[in-house]
């Protein structure tokens, strides 16, 4: 995690005073700034087609979340894809990144450009925002494929 000098988010609520104080933020899960900003572009998983911006998950809080607690929607977005560690192996970790939307991948999911890089989210802190998920009511999981199904 060290191809970029940046603030290092240790804790949940370090990452949500960020994002109440803050919009236009994303968190993406890769090898870090370094390799994505040398083409600012992401490959789609499944096809292969090059897109045209970094893929990432915005960490702005939607109007309809209304007065519900910061740091759970920031919780809910590192929990969507805590799992693409385990997918892609030991360098993907996730970064805080300011960027303008550009467009849309196929999963729906923001391309970004113009991107500045923030900082990087410490392991601990998805260890965290795993509790605050897990202590919520009903069955939550991370967004992902099963490629049995």
């Amino acid at each position: 995690m060290s191809d970029v000098e940046m603030t290092v988010f240790a804790t949940l609520s370090d990452l949500a005073k960020l994002v109440t104080s803050d919009r236009g933020l994303y968190v993406r899960w890769s090898s870090g700034p370094l390799p994505d900003l040398a083409s600012v572009s992401s490959r789609d998983d499944l096809t292969g087609v090059q897109l045209p911006g970094l893929s990432a998950n915005s960490l702005d809080v939607a109007d309809w979340w209304g007065d519900r607690p910061v740091h759970v929607w920031v919780a809910r977005r590192l929990y969507d894809y805590s799992h693409l560690p385990r997918l892609r192996g030991a360098r993907t970790h996730p970064w805080v990144l300011r960027g303008v939307e550009t467009g849309r991948g196929p999963d729906n999911e923001p391309l970004v450009n113009d991107v500045v890089p923030l900082g990087w989210i410490e392991p601990s802190v998805i260890e965290e925002a795993n509790e605050v998920i897990n202590t919520q009511p009903g069955s939550w999981g991370p967004v992902c494929r099963d490629s049995t199904l």
